[in-house]
C-alpha cells in the first residue's frame, strides 16, 4: 500500500438555493437560441488544436438540491485514502471517502463493460501533451506549452479523487510509410511511461488515438488507406500493451469525422456515419485478434465526430461484445461551455439551460443504458469567463450530478490553458501541482463520488 497525504475537504460555502429548478419555459425565446442549443460546434486554435462538440436541447426536468460547505484541511497521517465531508443547512454531515492513490492491479478479470465501468469515478484528461503536434518526436509532448508529464503531476490528480485518466495521443504523427506505419519506438515507449505513472497509483487509464483527422478522413476517397493505416496503429497499441490489466482501457477513434465539412459537428452524411462503423469495426477486430489480454479488454467505440445528435446515436453500430462501451463527448451547453462570441452566449448559470443537460442523459440511457451498454462521456468541461468560478460550479454541480444519477463517469477536458490565449479549460496547474477553480474541481469530486458512497 502507498503511503500518501490525507486531504480531507470540507466543502466552503456553496449557494445553490434554486440552482436545479423547473425548467418553465423550455422553448428558446429566438431562432438564435435554438440555434445554440441544436447544432453542434468546434473550434481549434493554433496552441490547442482541439475541437469540442455540444449536445441539443430537449425536453425538461426537474430535481433539487441542498446547500454544501466545505474547506479544505491537510494531515499527513499516511492514510491511503481522502475525504469529503459536506454538511446541509441541517446540519447533517456527510463524509464522502474517494480513493486517491492505491495499488497497482494487473489482473485481467472476465467482467462486464458494464461492471468495469461502475467502478470508474471521476475522470481528468492529460489534454494538449502527448496529442500535440506542433513538433516532431519526442519534443511533441511539449509543443504547444505544457510542461512534460511527470509522475509528480499524476499522484496529485490521483490524490485529488480522480480516479481515472483519459491520455489522448497522437500515433499518425509517429509513424512510418505505408504499408507497415510503424510507430516509432521512442514515442511508443513514453507513451508507456506514463501511462504507468497512472496505473502505478491504481487508476483506471484511457488511450486513444487523437488529432488523426489529416489522415482519417470517413469518406469514398480514403476509406481503404485510412481503415489500413488504422488497422495496422491500433495492431501496434494492442500488441505492446496485451499483458497489461484490465485497468487500461482502449479509445479507439477520438471525434472521427471529415475536417472542414458542412455535417462535421451536426452528424455528418449516412455515408461518413457507415464509415466511422467500419473504423470502430476494424479497431475491435483488430486488437481482440491479438490475443491475451486483449480477448477481454475493455474497448470504446463512438458515434461520428463523437456527437450525441439523434442521427449519430441512431446509426452508430455496436459490436456483439460484453466488453464494449460506448464513447461520448458533449460540452452541454454549448453557450455556456464555450466563449464563443455569439449574442447568445451564456455567462451565468441559473438553470434554466438544465434541460440540454438532462435531454442528453435521457438520450445516452435510451440508446445505450437501456440496452446495457455502459457510456462514458470522455470529455466535457467548462472555459474560464472572467473568473465565473462560481458560475462554472453550479453547472458541474447539475452535469456531474446527472451522469452519476445515471451511472455515467465524466472525464473533464483539461487542456492546460487557463489564463493564457486559447480555450481555457484547464482546472489543473501543471507546473505548481495546484488547483484553478478548486471549486469546481471539489464539486465534480463530491457529485461524482456521492452515489459510490450513498
Amino acid at each position: 500500500m502507498f503511503k500518501r497525504k490525507l486531504v480531507s475537504l470540507l466543502m466552503a460555502p456553496i449557494m445553490v438555493a434554486g440552482l436545479i429548478t423547473g425548467c418553465a419555459g423550455g422553448a428558446a425565446s429566438s431562432e438564435k437560441e435554438v440555434a445554440s442549443s441544436s447544432v453542434i460546434s468546434g473550434s481549434e486554435t493554433g496552441i490547442k488544436g482541439d475541437e469540442a462538440s455540444a449536445t441539443q436541447a430537449g425536453a425538461a426536468d426537474q430535481t433539487s438540491a441542498e446547500s454544501n460547505t466545505a474547506s479544505i484541511s491537510d494531515s499527513s497521517d499516511g492514510s491511503d485514502s481522502s475525504t469529503i465531508e459536506s454538511s446541509s443547512d441541517s446540519g447533517d454531515g456527510e463524509v464522502i471517502q474517494v480513493k486517491g492513490i492505491t495499488e497497482r492491479s494487473d489482473e485481467m478479470r472476465d467482467i462486464s463493460a458494464k461492471e468495469l465501468v461502475a467502478e470508474m469515478t471521476a475522470g481528468w484528461n492529460l489534454g494538449n501533451t502527448l496529442e500535440a503536434t506542433s513538433a516532431s518526436g519526442l519534443a511533441s509532448e511539449t509543443s504547444w506549452g505544457n510542461p512534460k508529464v511527470t509522475k509528480e503531476q499524476i499522484d496529485a490528480v490521483c490524490e485529488k479523487g480522480f480516479d481515472s485518466i483519459r491520455i489522448p495521443i497522437t500515433w499518425g504523427n509517429h509513424v512510418g510509410e505505408a504499408p507497415d506505419y510503424t510507430i516509432d519506438p521512442e514515442w511508443m515507449d513514453r507513451v508507456e511511461e506514463v501511462i504507468n505513472y497512472a496505473l502505478d497509483d491504481g487508476m483506471y487509464v484511457l488511450i486513444d488515438s487523437h488529432h488523426e483527422e489529416f489522415w482519417r478522413i470517413p469518406d469514398a476517397e480514403h476509406i481503404e488507406a485510412v481503415d489500413a493505416e488504422n488497422i495496422a496503429i491500433w495492431k501496434q497499441v494492442a500488441e505492446r500493451f496485451k499483458d497489461y490489466g484490465d485497468h487500461l482501457v482502449f479509445e479507439g477513434l477520438n471525434e472521427p469525422r471529415t475536417k472542414g465539412s458542412a455535417g462535421e459537428w451536426s452528424g455528418g452524411t449516412p455515408e461518413e456515419r457507415e464509415y466511422v462503423n467500419r473504423l470502430n469495426k476494424s479497431f475491435v477486430d483488430t486488437v481482440r485478434a491479438t490475443g491475451g489480454n486483449n480477448e477481454l479488454r475493455l474497448l470504446l467505440v463512438t458515434t461520428y465526430a463523437d456527437s450525441s445528435v439523434p442521427e449519430a446515436l441512431k446509426d452508430i453500430y455496436i459490436p456483439e461484445d460484453k466488453h464494449i462501451a460506448v464513447a461520448i463527448h458533449a460540452y452541454t451547453p454549448y453557450a455556456f461551455t464555450y466563449a464563443n462570441g455569439e449574442s447568445w452566449e451564456l455567462f451565468k448559470w441559473d438553470g434554466s439551460q438544465n434541460k440540454e443537460i438532462f435531454q442528453l442523459m435521457i438520450a445516452l440511457d435510451k440508446n445505450f443504458l437501456q440496452k446495457d451498454i455502459p457510456v462514458l462521456l470522455t470529455e466535457y468541461g467548462a472555459v474560464n469567463k472572467d473568473e465565473n468560478t462560481e458560475e462554472v460550479r453550479k453547472w458541474a454541480e447539475v452535469y456531474v450530478s446527472k451522469a452519476t444519477d445515471y451511472g455515467i463517469p465524466c472525464f473533464w477536458w483539461d487542456n492546460g490553458i487557463y489564463d493564457q490565449q486559447g480555450e481555457k479549460f484547464s482546472i489543473f496547474n501543471r507546473r505548481s501541482l495546484t488547483w484553478y477553480r478548486e471549486e469546481v474541481v471539489d464539486t465534480i469530486i463530491k457529485e461524482s463520488y456521492s452515489k459510490a458512497n450513498g
